[in-house]
Formats: structure tokens, C-alpha cells, sequence
């Protein structure tokens, strides 16, 4: 059973059509990354799989339950943190993931759970009301941990979170994967989403263009990697021009630079080197999945999007189990 399943997903506001025709499946256990431009659908389709906004056609699932008539069972099973977290000002960190526990009838220690995500008991104890925006996505995130969830969805993650937080991130979306939970991973920082994430998908203009790994979208595009050979001498007529796929070659000392535009031509490139000279050692630059992204999204958006790619901050409640309406994000401001 897919953790997230969507069949020819549609919503529409008026005659503005936010999300179409959207299909794909979220294997459980899986990290997914779901991505796109301001303005692409993000927004909408999570709002969707949350129950907070009804489909215009199509279908959704999530754990198997339908979004529209089992909104409240896949509430039970899920955990979010939302773009835009809202706390309660005059409750402290520890109140809040007491209520979480108490909403979602867990059984869980809100110490460890604070300690998991980097907060201190001091800070723990203060009112969320005075926390920095970093130590607000702290706590977004231990709510949403709350209860062991079979599927977490994570709104922009790393907002706010200094490297050390990043870096705590990384680690509890990598301990989720490894104990069966579902990581659906939505954010703009593409450097992390390439760093967790076994699949992307890529929404432009309402639309899904791609879903696969990394690695096969770089198979796909034939972006180009750059092959740096560190020579034992300097090649005096070295020439690739006739490797299909090289496109540009530079030397500098011992160092030989080769772009490549398919990925067969690093290793016929490294093959050609290897026989004029001694290469002592070899570092491969890919194309990042920023690359990836820009080559996919390169024919610009649909709509008149601010800029601002919040959801509805007040789904942030949807963490602990109760429902709230969405904010709409029609017209031509798709979110």
C-alpha cells in the first residue's frame, strides 16, 4: 500500500486551475521531496491530502484512507510541520508537545522528545512566544513527532535552523526512513532535499513534470558533470574532441578539467586521460539538483505568484489532531 496516493488530482478556483491531473504514489518507508516554483501547487496539494480543501476531480489517499471522507483517521497518523509554524505565545515549549501527546493520546516522554530536536529543558520551560524562528521550527518539529507517525510531512523544514539544526534534521528524517515512516519532504533549500530524499518530484504551473531519483534525472537531462584529473604531467597533446559529450576541456598545472555533457563521457574521458598520462586522482562533480530543478522549471510560471509560498500557517494544528480551515490560495496567486 502507497503511503500517499493521488489519481488524477485536480483543484480548481473558478476557472483558475490550481492543481491538474496530478498522479503519482508515495512508496511507504520512502523520503519523497516534492518540489517546485512559487506559484507551481505545492500548497494546494498539500492542503488537498490534508482534507483542508476538497478535490475538483480526481482522487487522493493517504495510509489508504480517502482525503476527502477519512480526513480525521489520516489526522490520527500523520505528523506535519507546516511552513509558518504559528505557537501559542504564552504556553512554553513543553506545554506544547504535552498537547500534542494528550490530543493524540501518545505515550510519549515530552523531555526526550524536546531533547530530540535540540531544545534545552531552560528553553523547554520558557514561553514559545519568546523563542527565535529557529527554535520555533525546534519545537514544530518535536510536535510533529509526536506519536510515532506512520507519515510525516515537512513544510519547508530547515526554515530558520542554523547548520547544527540542519544537521539535526537530517539525522531524524534518516532515524524515520529506518524505523518504516513515510517522509514526505517539501522545501526550497534543494541542497537538502538531494541530501535526504530516495525520490523527487517536480510540480511546475499546477502541473507534475517529473518524479524519479537524482540520479536518473541527471541520466535523463544529460546535465552536465564536471571530471577534475589530477595528472602527473602536464598532457602536451591531449585531445577529447572526439568524445561525444565532452564539452569544453581546460588545464591548469596538473590539473585537467573536463565538462561533460552525458554521463558516459566521464568515464571515455578519464579512459583517454588514463592513456596519455598518469592520473593520480579524480573528483566527479555532478549536476546538482538545483541544476536539475532549473532545467525542469527553465519555461517559467504560470500565474502571478508574490513570491511568498506560505500554506495555511493555521494547519500547523493539524499536527495534534484537530482540523482548521485553509487559507485559499486561488486566483492567479497558486501556492
Amino acid at each position: 500500500m502507497a503511503a500517499i496516493d493521488t489519481d488524477g488530482l485536480t483543484r480548481r478556483f473558478g476557472e483558475f486551475v490550481a492543481v491538474e491531473d496530478l498522479s503519482m504514489s508515495v512508496e511507504a518507508g520512502e523520503v519523497f521531496g516534492f518540489l517546485g516554483p512559487n506559484g507551481a501547487g505545492k500548497s494546494t496539494t498539500i492542503n488537498v491530502l490534508l482534507g483542508f480543501l476538497d478535490p475538483s476531480a480526481g482522487s487522493a489517499t493517504i495510509l489508504g484512507h480517502d482525503v476527502t471522507t477519512d480526513s480525521r483517521a489520516i489526522r490520527e497518523r500523520i505528523g506535519l510541520l507546516p511552513e509558518g509554524y504559528d505557537v501559542y505565545e504564552n504556553l512554553t515549549g513543553r506545554e506544547h508537545v504535552v498537547s500534542a501527546i494528550e490530543t493524540k493520546d501518545a505515550d510519549d516522554d515530552p523531555d526526550a522528545v524536546l531533547e530530540r530536536v535540540g531544545l534545552d529543558p531552560d528553553d523547554a520551560r520558557r514561553p514559545a512566544g519568546d523563542y527565535s524562528k529557529g527554535m520555533q521550527q525546534r519545537l514544530a518539529l518535536g510536535v510533529a513527532l509526536v506519536g510515532d507517525p506512520d507519515l510525516l510531512i515537512l513544510d519547508e523544514p530547515s526554515s530558520g535552523l542554523d547548520p547544527s539544526g540542519i544537521k539535526r534534521l537530517r539525522r531524524i528524517v534518516s532515524e524515520e526512513a529506518e524505523r518504516g515512516a513515510t517522509v514526505f519532504f517539501s522545501s526550497h533549500v534543494l541542497d537538502e532535499v538531494e541530501k535526504v530524499c530516495d525520490r523527487v518530484a517536480i510540480m511546475q504551473a499546477g502541473e507534475l513534470v517529473t518524479v524519479d531519483t537524482v540520479d536518473r534525472l541527471r541520466t535523463e537531462l544529460d546535465v552536465e558533470s564536471v571530471v577534475e584529473a589530477t595528472v602527473d604531467r602536464v598532457p602536451e597533446d591531449l585531445s577529447l574532441d572526439d568524445v561525444e559529450g565532452v564539452t569544453d576541456v581546460t588545464v591548469d598545472g596538473t590539473t585537467v578539467r573536463v565538462r561533460c555533457a552525458r554521463p558516459r563521457a566521464k568515464m571515455r574521458a578519464l579512459r583517454r586521460l588514463d592513456d596519455a598520462v598518469t592520473v593520480t586522482d579524480v573528483t566527479i562533480e555532478d549536476a546538482s539538483l538545483e541544476a536539475l530543478f532549473e532545467e525542469y522549471t527553465a519555461s517559467g510560471e504560470r500565474g502571478d505568484g508574490d513570491g511568498d509560498d506560505e500554506h495555511d500557517s493555521d494547519a500547523a494544528v493539524a499536527a495534534s489532531g484537530t482540523t482548521q480551515p485553509p487559507v485559499a490560495d486561488g486566483g492567479g496567486d497558486r501556492r
